[in-house]
């Protein structure tokens, strides 16, 4: 066995995602979506502040065809990586997935847990941290640092092998979505996209901040490139505030409570607390009331389905079991993109 194969075989023993993926890969397949980022790149955008006026996404008139909840999933704590805890909720067996979402973590690490060197294919990454700071590097040679409200958008295509650690004391927060790629980019070169919280752009009306990390929210778009139409906002709700965003029909979307509890698709419609997903049915839009004493913050991501096969096998994501066996040869024997594996290792 090569040292990449030690490598890739440790890794997989001690990792839930990856050991329970070996089980799946003979019976059961998946479907994704996905969309690439330019070459490592800072992107710089201008913060845009709308009044109360605007005639954009806050509008008070009912959609439609409102999106309402179609299940509630509670983010449960579980291990991953060296000795670091998760919440996952995208990636569970009651949600394996959610076209073109393969998994959605809230991580909470501390020193020296992290998650140590490992490889990816044929997805994207989107690494958005809450608290704290994560340290990536890679095998190319890439190598920064993420802090509170910093986005990491990376596209592993056909293969890179990093390392994602904590880069300060205490506790670390953040949240992870893996987005799938299309068959025809999941070959493509690894690129990246980061943009640091100063440069995220922003809009506020009637009580709610909007940070918009991908898509479009009260008329202000990212700049971020999506080779999956993807939308992606953290927003923030004052008490007694309300939202009524419009979500392209057609996507898959789903909600992420990171604090506090709002109302969600229907104004009499129990409240929803932290730490749940919510996974909205079809529509055109969606509107939420937050009741309570407290601020409300949530993540709102919707993408374009695919609609192909998807075989996950831990950190590989293709469209076959053949695709699959292929990706582990390469990542064994150190072709295909993945020539630098068996001569890397990280710093941490």
């Amino acid at each position: 066995m090569t040292t990449t194969m030690m490598r890739l075989s440790k890794h997989l023993a001690s990792s839930p995602i990856y050991t329970s993926a070996i089980a799946r890969i003979r019976n059961k397949t998946h479907h994704h979506n996905h969309r690439q980022l330019p070459l490592t790149q800072k992107l710089r955008t201008t913060t845009r502040t709308m009044s109360s006026s605007s005639s954009s996404a806050a509008a008070s008139a009912p959609f439609e065809k409102p999106r309402t909840v179609l299940k509630k999933l509670l983010a449960e704590s579980q291990p991953e990586g060296q000795g670091a805890t998760v919440r996952r909720s995208i990636g569970r067996h009651e949600l394996r997935n959610l076209d073109p979402f393969l998994m959605l973590d809230e991580f909470s690490v501390s020193k020296p847990a992290g998650f140590p060197d490992h490889p990816h294919r044929g997805f994207e990454t989107v690494t958005y941290m809450l608290e704290g700071a994560f340290t990536h590097q890679d095998f190319a040679g890439h190598k920064g640092t993420i802090r509170a409200g910093d986005v990491q958008w990376m596209t592993a295509g056909r293969g890179i092998v990093h390392s994602e650690m904590p880069a300060g004391d205490g506790v670390q927060k953040g949240l992870q979505l893996w987005i799938n790629l299309s068959s025809k980019d999941k070959m493509i070169e690894p690129r990246y996209q980061e943009l640091q919280s100063k440069d995220i752009s922003r809009a506020e009306e009637g009580g709610v901040e909007a940070r918009i990390i991908a898509g479009e929210a009260f008329g202000v778009r990212s700049p971020v490139f999506t080779r999956t139409p993807t939308m992606y906002i953290d927003f923030t709700m004052r008490p007694g505030s309300q939202l009524h965003q419009p979500i392209p029909e057609g996507w898959n979307a789903f909600v992420y409570i990171v604090d506090g509890e709002g109302v969600f698709g229907r104004e009499k419609a129990a409240p929803v607390s932290a730490h749940h997903c919510i996974v909205l049915g079809p529509g055109d839009g969606l509107s939420v009331w937050n009741k309570s004493g407290a601020p409300l913050r949530f993540a709102l991501v919707a993408g374009q389905p695919l609609g192909e096969p998807v075989v996950q096998h831990g950190p590989f994501v293709m469209n076959s079991r053949a695709e699959i066996q292929q990706a582990m040869e390469d990542y064994y024997y150190g072709k295909n993109g993945f020539e630098r594996a068996s001569q890397w290792s990280s710093s941490a």
